[in-house]
C-alpha cells in the first residue's frame, strides 16, 4: 500500500528518475542516505518502480498517526523505539524480516542534518544499527542514494510547508540510484557504498560529480 501511494503522490510533487546497478535480491538489506521529511516516499517511489517492496525502519512516532499507523503495522514494517528499553527490539525485527526473504530499507544515519539549506551534502556518520544488522545477518547490503528531496522539503517548518504547496507548481527533480551490493559489515565500507549511491544520484541529478 504505501509503495504504491508514494508511487502515485511523488509525481504530483516533482519528476522522479531511478537506477540501478544491480537487482535488488531478496532479503536484501537496503541502506539509504537520510536527507528530508520527504525522502522516504521518493524513496519507497523508487523501489516500487523496481518492484521492490521492503520492511521500512522508521521512528515509532509514526505507529501512533492514525490511517498511516494501521497500515505501517498491516504491512509489518518495523518501528524504532530510540532512546528507549525497547530499541533492540528493531534489529531483532529486521532480522526476523530477512531470515524470512523480505528485504529490509534502513536509514544508516538514523536521523535528519540539522543543516537548514535545500542542498546536497554527503551522509553524515551512521550509527550502529546498519553494522550490526549485517553482521548479525550477513545479508548482502544494497546502497542506495538519493538526491533532490531537500528541494521539496527542508529548513524550518514555515519552509517545509511553502515547499510542498508549491511543489507540484516548481516540478523538482528527484534521482534514486541503487548501488552493487556489498557483503560487509565494516561501518566504513558501508558508508562508502551509500555515498557513492549518493554521488551517482547527484551526477544523474545535475549532469556532474559533486566533490
Amino acid at each position: 500500500m504505501l509503495n504504491r501511494l508514494a508511487s502515485v503522490v511523488v509525481p504530483v510533487f516533482g519528476t522522479l528518475t531511478v537506477s540501478a546497478s544491480s537487482a535488488v535480491v531478496p532479503g536484501s538489506i537496503i541502506a539509504a542516505n537520510h536527507t528530508s521529511l520527504a525522502d522516504p516516499a521518493i524513496v519507497l517511489a523508487a523501489l516500487h518502480r523496481l518492484d521492490v517492496h521492503p520492511a521500512v525502519l522508521a521512528t515509532a512516532g509514526l505507529w501512533r498517526i492514525p490511517v498511516l499507523g494501521p497500515a505501517l503495522r498491516r504491512e509489518r514494517h518495523i518501528p524504532v523505539h530510540r532512546g528507549t528499553t525497547r530499541a533492540a527490539e528493531a534489529l531483532s525485527g529486521a532480522m526476523a524480516a530477512l531470515a524470512a526473504g523480505r528485504s529490509v530499507l534502513i536509514y544508516g544515519e538514523g536521523g535528519l542534518p540539522h543543516r537548514q539549506d535545500s542542498g546536497e551534502a554527503p551522509p553524515e556518520r551512521f550509527r550502529s544499527g546498519l553494522a550490526r544488522l549485517a553482521a548479525a545477518t550477513g545479508a548482502p547490503v544494497v546502497p542506495l542514494g538519493q538526491a533532490g528531496a531537500r528541494r521539496l522539503t527542508s529548513g524550518s517548518a514555515a519552509k517545509q510547508l511553502a515547499g510542498l504547496a508549491t511543489g507540484p507548481l516548481r516540478r523538482p527533480r528527484y534521482h534514486v540510484h541503487l548501488g552493487a551490493a556489498v557483503r560487509s559489515a565494516d561501518p566504513g565500507v558501508l558508508h562508502a557504498a551509500v555515498t557513492a549511491a549518493w554521488r551517482s544520484s547527484v551526477d544523474e541529478l545535475h549532469g556532474r560529480v559533486l566533490r
